[in-house]
């Protein structure tokens, strides 16, 4: 089940949050964008990244976003 933050949460409003989250950490996702293709499920495409990107994220989340 969705929370309300989950069911009212636009996901251009959540893309560009994260991306500037991302931007702070120095980070870069760049496929990152609104999932076009089920616009009624309000999803937000992460994409790929290269495994070291994917390191760094991994790092900033264990850091408390700090890259």
């Amino acid at each position: 089940m969705a929370t309300r933050d989950q069911q009212t949460s636009a996901p251009s409003a959540a893309v560009n949050s994260l991306r500037s989250a991302l931007t702070d950490a120095g980070l870069v996702l760049p496929s990152l964008a609104v999932d076009t293709a089920s616009p009624h499920l309000g999803l937000v495409e992460l994409g790929r990244v290269r495994a070291d990107v994917a390191a760094q994220l991994a790092e900033a989340l264990r850091n408390g976003g700090r890259a």
